[in-house]
């Protein structure tokens, strides 16, 4: 159909539940499963839309080869790209005759054992009217019968001519709802059922008709779309994205639901385009670790063609670049969906379960490691201890830096996901003047004076404010207090700066700089720039031999190769929040503060604290 409207130190350079309402069919317990090797705990995966194939299925000018060749590539790409589903949005054929749907038919058996997939009517599959027009062509073909065996598929409405598919992907479930192009009140009845029947699943709501969109590619609800809307989407927080066709050009919008929340629309439809869009497919790439939505438009029927070969109008219509065809959607998934599907969070764990054999010190802020948990924003003053919880003599006492106020430092309830105790400390150092909090060993434990010469793990879990206002370059997350020339080592920057320490440069990168025990050298390892207003987990790891810093589980770029054994301490204490230069201590450390683990070993990534290292 047409449109109806037409500083210090110089950075190295390295660097599923059925439905309430009756179902005409529903997937036995153990369907067939889906071909191919798709992994439903990957965080990325990816769901390919088709729109409006018509113009391929037109009786004797019918060609179906490009839709088997999309078929054939989503098969092909499955483990690659970890496609999960397959998504028609209507008007498969242009008169919905028997020879054309038979024809249609046939092309989808590609898929069938393969991938599993939903085919919804458009209104050039079936004649006028509404979803209770009884038995159709297009019904014999594909009605509920056709989905029986895939994995995903859940049941119909009584009619036969809706369908709801139930994904597991990215480790959680979702909701497939494909929708007939004109839905009847009875039809709306029975998907509020499938949408109340499990609360917790984001939805994706499939059509043919809800949206167009204008040469600028802005997306409006058409006549139908707003009764769609006003019926059944902006009451249900589930459905986060629609997909239609019908229309072109493309187009998308983002729409607020009742909820407040975002519900993203979208157009695709390529029939205009040459050899009626030559089973151009979208790919919805859905990242639940950058909470994003990557959406690109291809024909593998065209990219298939010898590049030699390929005519002008063939080259043009491979990729599809422009805003409406190529795009990303940012999308918190945890946030948008907490009211209906809060994601479960990784309990606290008890100190005893997270120390492992050779733990020489463990710091939390939790009830457990500091008296005075529990008030979030309460001020934590002058004197208080945390507890080495190994028990082995490493308690940290408070000290304000300077004229630092009382509120310099505080207890705070946030913390990484991952990180056993659910607890954190929040400084607010800063320069001009001078100001901070540390916490110290006293001057007797243990930790002091430990050379860590068979190898060790320190880990810590920290979080950069945002805004990330002020400067506060070269501030110090950990460190061993003293002057490295007082252990004898001449080759670093200055004889001034201590033998141990964990800094952030001006640019917010991560320095680690150690003075080891068996050569007079300075190793120094630098992150990327860390990011503001999110928690990270720092492990830095020396296997006696040299060291490699972790940020989040991964491996950084910029870990010399030169080797490290030990750490050069000369006895002093040892301190979180700060790093002295001339044995003297200057800014203090801006942002919060989690866990503190040693392990006098070297720990490979998964004993790391987080369980998401």
């Amino acid at each position: 159909m047409t449109n109806p409207a037409l500083g210090r130190r110089t950075l190295l350079q390295a660097a599923i539940a059925a439905p309430a309402v009756p179902l005409i069919t529903a997937a036995p317990a153990h369907a067939a499963v889906d071909g191919g090797r798709f992994d439903r705990d990957n965080p990325r995966f990816t769901i390919g839309v088709l729109p409006d194939t018509q113009y391929l299925f037109d009786e004797d000018s019918s060609d179906p080869a490009p839709m088997r060749q999309t078929f054939r590539f989503l098969t092909g790409e499955r483990e690659s790209r970890n496609i999960a589903f397959m998504t028609h949005l209507g008007d498969v054929t242009e008169h919905g005759s028997e020879h054309e749907i038979k024809l249609a038919g046939e092309a989808f058996k590609t898929l069938d054992g393969r991938l599993s997939y939903s085919v919804l009517a458009g209104n050039h599959d079936v004649p006028g009217s509404d979803d209770q027009r009884g038995d159709t062509v297009y019904l014999r073909e594909f009605g509920p019968a056709r989905y029986a065996r895939m994995p995903t598929f859940r049941g119909a409405s009584p009619d036969g001519y809706n369908s709801h598919h139930v994904i597991e992907a990215g480790g959680r479930r979702w909701l497939v709802l494909a929708l007939d192009w004109r839905i009847s009140d009875k039809g709306l009845r029975w998907a509020q059922g499938v949408l109340d029947a499990d609360k917790s699943l984001p939805a994706i709501l499939t059509t043919h008709d809800l949206a167009w969109a204008g040469d600028d590619g802005v997306a409006a609800l058409s006549e139908y779309g707003q009764r769609l809307w006003d019926g059944l989407i902006r009451r249900n927080d589930q459905i986060f994205l629609t997909l239609n066709g019908h229309y072109w050009p493309p187009g998308r919008t983002v729409l607020k639901n009742d909820a407040g929340h975002d519900v993203h629309v979208h157009i695709a439809n390529y029939q205009d385009r040459y050899y009626g869009g030559a089973g151009m497919v979208r790919l919805y790439s859905f990242d639940l670790v950058r909470n994003v939505i990557d959406v690109e438009t291809l024909s593998p029927w065209l990219l298939s063609r010898d590049p030699e070969e390929r005519t002008a109008l063939e080259a043009e219509n491979l990729e599809l670049t422009g805003p409406v065809d190529r795009f990303s959607i940012d999308i918190d998934f945890d946030e948008r969906f907490a009211a209906f599907a809060p994601r479960p969070r990784p309990p606290s764990r008890p100190a005893k379960a997270v120390m492992p054999k050779g733990t020489v010190a463990y710091w939390r802020f939790d009830a457990e490691g500091y008296a005075g948990a529990g008030a979030d924003g309460a001020v934590v003053a002058a004197g208080a201890v945390v507890r080495d919880l190994t028990g082995g003599g490493n308690d940290l006492s408070v000290q304000l830096l300077h004229a630092g106020a009382p509120e310099t430092l505080k207890w705070s309830a946030e913390h990484h996901e991952g990180q056993p105790a659910h607890a954190s400390l929040r400084f607010d150092g800063g320069k001009n003047p001078d100001r901070g909090a540390v916490l110290r060993s006293g001057q007797n434990a243990p930790i002091n004076a430990m050379k860590f010469e068979s190898g060790y793990t320190i880990e810590a879990f920290i979080k950069l404010p945002e805004p990330f206002e002020g400067d506060h370059a070269w501030m110090g997350i950990l460190s061993w207090e003293g002057r490295s020339g007082d252990a004898g080592k001449s080759s670093g920057w200055s004889p001034e700066e201590p033998t141990c320490s964990l800094n952030l440069s001006p640019e917010r990168f991560l320095q680690y700089v150690v003075y080891p025990t068996d050569r007079d050298a300075d190793p120094t390892s630098w992150s990327h720039a860390l990011p503001v207003g999110r928690w990270t987990h720092v492990a830095v790891v020396n296997d006696a031999r040299r060291t490699t810093v972790y940020v989040d589980g991964s491996k950084i770029a910029r870990n010399p190769a030169q080797p490290s054994k030990g750490i050069s301490t000369l006895g002093r204490p040892f301190a979180i929040g700060a790093t002295q230069f001339a044995l003297r201590y200057g800014q203090g450390y801006y942002g919060w503060i989690g866990d503190v683990r040693i392990v006098a070993r070297a720990l490979k990534p998964k004993e790391f604290l987080t369980p998401l290292g």
